[in-house]
């Protein structure tokens, strides 16, 4: 789907933003990743922009960690 640099990218900024949500929350995990991918499915590339994606997925995920 993406090529190796931008799934990097994609994969840093995951990283980032749920750098304090634990691996075995893997669906506020899975919630940000799907964010994010779909952010840059829209066209969405600056990584502020799939930043603040992913931060709404986090704000609005059923967890802590907002």
């Amino acid at each position: 789907m993406f090529d190796p640099q931008t799934g990097a990218l994609l994969r840093a900024v995951l990283d980032e933003l749920c750098e304090n949500v634990p691996q075995q929350e893997t669906s506020t995990r899975t919630r940000v990743a799907s964010r994010i991918l779909e952010a840059a499915s829209k066209g969405e590339w600056s990584i502020d922009d799939l930043k603040e994606a992913g931060r709404e997925a986090l704000h609005d995920a059923p967890t802590m960690w907002r």
